[in-house]
């Protein structure tokens, strides 16, 4: 299955999806609507919505309700993304310049709170307790993931069991959020809301492990953000944690120093010794791993197109060059 075809399957509601978020970012404020406009037309996987049109349809249901909560999933998100590049610093996502870039950063925190504001509206128009749960518990554990983050910048220390926390938070939690919901307001069994809240988190994982893995085998132009950010930044991701770990003592030490000075200075040594400690291919082979373990999480839901595209979307997610 091509990438498309994870979409095709789900195309008309894709579209109403689509409908929804523009309807969704009005506001009376010009400025407030030209930013949203700007970043939900960036383009992008839009994965998260994806996620809960797949998960609700492999159950059986679709529908309106099933597209107000991807529509909610997005707005979700995409609010994450104006305060992520504030926070980061970041002048590049998706191969254009960020908001933050253009606006500056007032502008951004304040539209990404007005998105984050209009899901929780959403939500609230769902009329599901549980959905309201879930998802507002999943913002919580993001901003403490994205808290955690910062507050390892440059500490070389970090170990593998932290760095797994954090991005089971900054990102692994809204793709499980996506599944689990899709799953609750399809009114699944317990046994299938599980499945799918596991599956949601293992793919996240997942999908986190390659993002930092294709920070030191990318490319600028493939990966539409530039290569090294994490370095650059000071994030001890498992690939330096790795290299710090299993790497020469030299390897370790230019890495160590590296993460607590910030900058890309040194971005092609750095590039080379996690290769040559073998930290990209234990990152990569962990992602595998968690793969898998998303994929064994669908065998509770009865086989359709929907299942099967879920499978083929984590079989993807890993071998993806961007």
């Amino acid at each position: 299955m091509q990438p498309q075809a994870f979409y095709r399957v789900v195309a008309d509601d894709f579209t109403a999806v689509d409908d929804i978020i523009r309807r969704q970012l009005t506001s009376r404020v010009p400025l407030v609507e030209k930013i949203g406009d700007y970043i939900v037309s960036a383009g992008g996987k839009r994965l998260r919505p994806l996620l809960v049109l797949l998960g609700g349809n492999a159950l059986g249901f679709g529908g309106d309700q099933l597209r107000l909560l991807a529509a909610t999933i997005e707005f979700l998100h995409t609010s994450t993304l104006l305060h992520d590049d504030v926070v980061d610093a970041s002048g590049l996502r998706r191969g254009r310049s960020t908001a933050n870039a253009l606006w500056g950063n007032a502008p951004s925190v304040l539209v990404g709170d007005f998105l984050y504001a209009r899901s929780f509206e959403m939500m609230v128009e769902l009329g599901s307790m549980p959905v309201m749960r879930i998802i507002s518990q999943a913002t919580r554990v993001i901003a403490e993931g994205e808290v955690l983050q910062l507050s390892k910048i440059r500490d070389a220390s970090t170990t593998e069991e932290t760095y797994m926390e954090v991005i089971r938070g900054k990102t692994a939690m809204l793709f499980e959020a996506s599944t689990h919901s899709a799953a609750v307001l399809a009114g699944a069994s317990a046994e299938q809301c599980e499945a799918l809240r596991q599956f949601g988190d293992a793919l996240g994982i997942a999908f986190q492990l390659v993002d930092d893995l294709l920070d030191y085998r990318g490319d600028a132009a493939t990966l539409g953000k530039n290569v090294g950010d994490d370095l650059a930044e000071g994030k001890p991701t498992l690939p330096l944690i790795a290299t710090m770990r299993d790497g020469t003592p030299e390897q370790a030490s230019l890495v160590r120093k590296a993460i607590q000075q910030g900058g890309s200075q040194d971005l092609e040594g750095i590039r080379a010794a996690v290769e040559a400690a073998g930290a990209l291919d234990y990152t990569a082979n962990l992602a595998r791993d968690y793969a898998a373990r998303a994929i064994a999480c669908l065998d509770s839901l009865p086989p359709s197109v929907y299942r099967d595209a879920l499978i083929e979307l984590t079989e993807f997610a890993v071998a993806r060059t961007h």
